[in-house]
């Protein structure tokens, strides 16, 4: 079917309809378009996202994703982002293939249209150009066909009358001669405008016209054909996303199977574990034996020579947490001064330790003369390693328990060694840099290189002394060298003036804030422990009574040993007041009981109450 020959006189309805046509593609095309701002919106929504959850460097979040299922969500997030980008494809394949190359043919489509209908209504202005000439020369026939009937008519009339004269006769004989020459003259040149017109239409109609209609219906076919490919990339722009998308779903399962639960416990383990062995038995005290209650070179040398030494503590069980066990409170004489409390939160958390005041050192040079000549006489008593609680990390790690001080110390050599590789690459290159200044002097100067060299040997030689002192304590925890401690150190040019021979390594003292300890072996291999009977003044006491309570202005994580956690808000007893060293002893029950620093806490002591009790 053709419109040419079915709509040869829908001229205007064709021209309309044309336009609605251009108007659905420039529509197609404006839905394309938010589409493809929909799909960048959503794919900028998600890397958001993907980021906004992704572990900040240098920070505790990063430590975390060590475990498996942390693995396998931070895979989730790195698909997400490749997710992201295939909705950026998306939208680029769509404004490329779709909304531009439309945007062309819409513009293409108008131009085509426009000529056609200009060339329709040419044809049209002909046409009507050929009638109106028609029209003209009809009128004229008719008008001197009736000129010349009147003329005619008047030489008649004037012929029968007998009182015009013979000149009048002729004279309106030929004036009807003329008007009848004229009329014949009209008649010719109508016929000929006649057969001009009737060609012209005929040409119109049959031709112009249908060919015009022809044109406009195979542009109109072709637009049509041209939007349904559109529809079928818009399609298969998707379509071919579909793989990807895929594999980055399947990526996210893979990672989800990956999570191995096992692993992660034993992770767990490996952070926290200290390597210190369970406290022993609590040894049953027979209080209807008779007991030496004083401690004698005697008692120490009847001890020894037994064949299973055992080490004994005063005192009532009262089924406390070990840290708060006591033992015996020489001991407590031999430690290292308390580590400052951390000091209340502004908008951190409280458990953050920054850098406090120092409290003051006990006095412990007479106590050391004292127990000179116990400890030379016996080479082989054991020290205790200090129990710190809170203040600064030591450069050792000597704080942290013997597995996690291990792993710091092991960490801190990796480092130590890739900056020394670093520096040693740098070096390299300024060594090249100088070399190429040597041959070609042009280039630069070799002896600007030489300060940067020097500063570059310089930083290599303190990295490499940092890492050899590192791997030495990393070597002392792994047991490739014999333990020493600070106290050792500290004590090492009395002990070696009196009996150098006697002076042996100890492991350091550890302290917990309430004066418990633990054992460690020393690197000599001793395992037993010197078994003594102590006095009664260093058995242990009673439960010190309540002198008050306090109230937890802010929460607190008592991670150190030692230390116990309130929450805001929470009220507890006051068994002993901070004595000068940031800390507050309290109580919550009977089993738990620990230190806190004072200034989270607001105190209420009761006036009556004894005051709590210090240590020496």
């Amino acid at each position: 079917m053709s419109w040419g020959t079915e709509l040869w006189d829908q001229f205007d309805n064709l021209e309309k309809h044309t336009q609605w046509g251009i108007d659905i593609l420039e529509k197609y095309i404006k839905f394309v378009k938010e589409r493809t701002e929909i799909e960048l919106s959503y794919a900028k929504q998600l890397r958001n996202l993907a980021k906004k959850y992704q572990p900040k460097k240098n920070s505790k979040e990063e430590e975390e994703y060590r475990y498996t299922a942390c693995k396998a969500f931070l895979s989730t997030l790195n698909e997400m982002n490749d997710y992201a980008g295939q909705h950026e494809v998306i939208s680029e394949n769509m404004t490329s293939n779709i909304t531009v190359e439309l945007a062309r043919y819409v513009q293409e489509l108008k131009q085509e249209r426009k000529s056609y209908f200009h060339d329709g209504r040419k044809a049209q202005q002909h046409i009507e150009i050929c009638w109106k000439q028609l029209e003209s020369s009809k009128r004229r026939f008719e008008r001197d066909c009736k000129e010349a009937d009147r003329a005619q008519q008047y030489f008649e009339k004037m012929d029968a009358d007998i009182n015009v004269t013979k000149a009048d006769v002729e004279k309106a004989r030929q004036q009807a001669q003329v008007r009848h020459q004229m009329a014949e003259d009209s008649k010719a040149d109508y016929s000929s405008i006649l057969q001009k017109f009737n060609h012209e239409q005929h040409e119109y109609y049959h031709t112009h016209i249908p060919n015009i209609f022809q044109k406009i219906q195979e542009m109109e076919e072709r637009r049509i054909v041209r939007i349904g490919e559109s529809m079928k990339t818009y399609a298969e722009v998707d379509r071919q996303v579909i793989p990807i998308i895929g594999k980055c779903l399947d990526e996210i399962v893979k990672a989800a199977e990956s999570i191995d639960q096992k692993n992660d416990s034993q992770l767990v383990i490996e952070a926290y574990k200290s390597g210190f062995e369970p406290p022993g038995d609590i040894e049953f005290e027979d209080y209807t034996q008779p007991m030496k209650r004083t401690v004698s070179d005697n008692s120490l040398s009847n001890s020894r020579g037994e064949g299973k030494p055992e080490l004994k503590f005063g005192g009532k069980s009262k089924g406390k947490l070990w840290p708060f066990i006591k033992k015996n409170k020489l001991m407590s004489l031999l430690t290292s001064p308390h580590q400052p409390p951390p000091p209340p939160p502004a908008s951190a958390s409280p458990s953050a330790v920054p850098n406090g005041p120092q409290s003051p050192k006990q006095q412990k040079e007479p106590l050391s003369h004292r127990f000179n000549e116990f400890m030379t006489s016996k080479p082989k008593i054991h020290c205790f390693r200090s129990l710190k609680r809170g203040g600064a990390t030591p450069e050792d790690f000597s704080n942290l328990p013997p597995e996690q001080r291990r792993k710091k110390l092991q960490q801190k050599v990796d480092e130590l060694n890739k900056e020394i590789q670093k520096e040693m690459d740098q070096r390299d290159a300024i060594t090249k840099m100088k070399d190429v200044y040597l041959k070609n002097p042009q280039m630069g100067d070799p002896g600007s290189l030489d300060h940067k060299l020097t500063e570059v040997s310089q930083n290599i030689e303190k990295l490499r002394l940092e890492a050899q002192k590192f791997e030495a304590w990393l070597a002392e925890v792994e047991g490739r060298l014999p333990a020493r401690s600070e106290q050792a150190r500290r004590q090492s040019g009395m002990f070696d003036a009196q009996n150098p021979a006697t002076v042996n390594s100890c492991a350091q003292d550890r302290e917990s804030p309430d004066g418990s300890y633990t054992e460690e072996q020393s690197q000599e291999g001793e395992g037993k422990v010197l078994a003594t009977d102590f006095d009664d003044e260093f058995d242990e006491e009673e439960p010190l009574p309540a002198i008050g309570t306090c109230k937890a202005l802010y929460t607190f994580e008592g991670q150190n040993e030692g230390t116990i956690s309130v929450v805001e808000g929470e009220t507890l007893y006051v068994i002993e007041e901070d004595k000068g060293d940031g800390w507050t002893r309290i109580r919550r029950n009977e089993d738990e009981e620990g230190y806190v620093p004072t200034s989270y806490v607001e105190v209420y002591l009761d006036k009556n109450a004894k005051g709590a009790k210090t240590y020496i």
